[in-house]
């Protein structure tokens, strides 16, 4: 029997998902989270054989609790259950650990093959986003301008982001007025929109 744990912040989708892996004769849903943090607890709690993890959770974020439970749990198999499949999104999903990547609007029988999968050492990555990550550009930005990046939100003043990212202020200026010139933006919004729509954020 393969031991599943689901973790989802959305209490139907959840649900409907335990209720269809509950048809199949070799898989059991031992535990449930709604948020990463406890995706995490339930994980060291109950030692599943596969975790299925949605990727935008509070709390932690389906990535966030895939290292912590890869870290954790090695023998515990993650796969990323997702409305957003943007290939940046997948391309940090596998660096983060997990071994299956599934979008939501996937067949139902599909999940159960895929945990199978991955409880016998294998991988899966969804073909037609497999395709489109092979096309899909590289994020032109330095791992160090996109920290800068994500900590600029909106419209979050330059010392600030300083103060967070532990840089002076006229270094996150230029991390920000270089990030915007390789994503050709007309602003700091413009550009953290372009890189949110990439995944790269």
């Amino acid at each position: 029997m393969i031991r599943v744990l689901l973790a989802d912040d959305e209490d139907l989708i959840r649900g409907a998902v335990a209720a269809l892996l509950a048809l199949e004769p070799d898989i059991e849903v031992v535990a449930q989270a709604g948020d990463g943090r406890a995706a995490v607890g339930q994980v060291l709690a109950h030692r599943p054989d596969v975790a299925v993890v949605d990727l935008q959770m509070p709390g932690l974020s389906g990535l966030e609790a895939t290292v912590e439970i890869a870290a954790a749990a090695p023998s515990c198999a993650v796969v990323i259950l997702t409305g957003h499949g943007r290939p940046p999104l997948l391309r940090r999903a596998l660096r983060s650990g997990a071994r299956g990547f599934v979008p939501k609007g996937s067949p139902a029988a599909l999940l159960a093959e895929v945990i199978r999968r991955v409880h016998e050492g294998g991988r899966y990555v969804d073909p037609a986003l497999a395709a489109e990550a092979l096309l899909a550009p590289e994020c032109p930005l330095t791992p160090r301008e996109l920290d800068v990046l994500r900590l600029a939100g909106d419209d979050i003043p330059v010392a600030v982001i300083a103060r967070q990212a532990h840089l002076s202020p006229g270094t996150v200026r230029n991390y920000l007025a270089a990030a915007v010139a390789k994503l050709e933006a007309a602003s700091r919004a413009e550009a953290i929109s372009t890189a949110r729509e990439h995944g790269w954020l």
